[in-house]
């Protein structure tokens, strides 16, 4: 049995994923935003796969104050974490900007699994085989350092493109500078029939179950041991190369040092 955080796990991808995690009998630390309606997916999960083991945890990832109380929490409640699942993602936003003036999509699709990951490094040390899952996209788009940084303003739809070539960048650099970790980043699939999808676009292409799918078997199946670094297109069903600043060095390192320097870490 392993310990997965994921997080978005109340709705869409996430919520499906949870579920198979669960009928697999892993121990399942289920993020939401919402209280009761987290509350409501522990139970709905709990009842229908008969795991026990799942447990939600609140967090309102734009905010990062918000997130580091969530490290301290998962911190002292939990020996090690296998597994991180970082699925919650925003597209379109009534809020544009969270507390730090930072653009909604940055802040949740990006900075937060950044600043969440590297908080539970002394948690994945713990465990034999730790796993991060990034949710990436297929809408890949440069990143503006000055749109990082709030100062640029940017389109729902770049925004959310730049968020997550970003998240994909530094899913390389984590792999390649912990290499005691199994780091992979995911398409999961596009136009999936997702809340997020139909806000967005008003229409899908195939079901969230595909997503699901793939998101699972790239956590736990052991046949993706040794798939660190590496980017899996479930458009294609394989794995596949990301736009082509994820493969530039002096992109990522300023990347990174300018994440750094935004959330003082």
């Amino acid at each position: 049995m392993k310990t997965i955080l994921l997080t978005g796990g109340t709705d869409g991808i996430g919520k499906l994923t949870a579920v198979k995690l669960a009928g697999e009998g892993h121990k399942v630390l289920v993020h939401g935003r919402d209280r009761q309606k987290l509350k409501n997916t522990v139970s709905e999960i709990q009842n229908s796969t008969e795991n026990k083991v799942i447990i939600g945890h609140i967090c309102d990832l734009s905010d990062f104050n918000n997130v580091r109380v969530l490290i301290k929490q998962l911190s002292e409640e939990f020996p090690k974490i296998d597994v991180i699942i970082n699925n919650a993602g925003v597209f379109k936003s009534h809020i544009s900007k969270n507390k730090d003036n930072l653009d909604i999509r940055f802040a949740v699709n990006y900075f937060a699994p950044y600043l969440l990951t590297n908080g539970l490094f002394p948690l994945l040390a713990k465990s034999n085989s730790p796993r991060i899952i990034n949710l990436s996209s297929a809408a890949q788009s440069s990143v503006s350092i000055e749109a990082l940084a709030g100062k640029e303003p940017l389109s729902a739809s770049n925004a959310y493109a730049q968020s997550k070539l970003a998240l994909t960048m530094w899913s390389f650099y984590l792999a390649k500078k912990l290499t005691h970790l199994n780091v992979i980043a995911v398409n999961p699939g596009s136009l999936l029939d997702t809340k997020m999808v139909h806000e967005a676009y008003g229409q899908y292409w195939s079901s969230a179950e595909k997503g699901a799918n793939i998101v699972f078997d790239l956590a736990v199946l052991t046949k993706y041991d040794r798939s660190s670094g590496k980017y899996f297109d479930n458009d294609i069903g394989d794995f596949s190369h990301a736009h082509k600043d994820a493969y530039d060095a002096e992109k990522i390192d300023k990347l990174v040092s300018e994440t750094n320097r935004i959330i003082g870490a």
